[in-house]
């Protein structure tokens, strides 16, 4: 009997414990505090796996970091 080279597909980690979902509110970008939590110390946006945000509020966060940086509440580069 031949060993099956594949065992089954890899499932993509499912969100965690969203933030935004369990609060019922939306990520804004004038709540830099909030935003902080979501990159790195060198500025750069954090993954959905990293962050465990579902896909909705991923993406609303990414709107809001970049919008924050438009309007220069948050660094788009920290210099080292």
């Amino acid at each position: 009997m031949m060993k099956r080279r594949f065992d089954k597909r890899r499932e993509r980690p499912v969100a965690k414990n969203c933030p935004f979902c369990a609060n019922k509110t939306e990520p804004d970008y004038k709540d830099t505090g909030a935003l902080n939590k979501y990159i790195t110390e060198r500025a750069k946006l954090l993954s959905r796996a990293r962050t465990g945000l579902c896909a909705k509020h991923q993406r609303g966060v990414t709107a809001a970091v970049k919008r924050a940086r438009l309007v220069a509440l948050l660094p788009f580069i920290v210099r080292a």
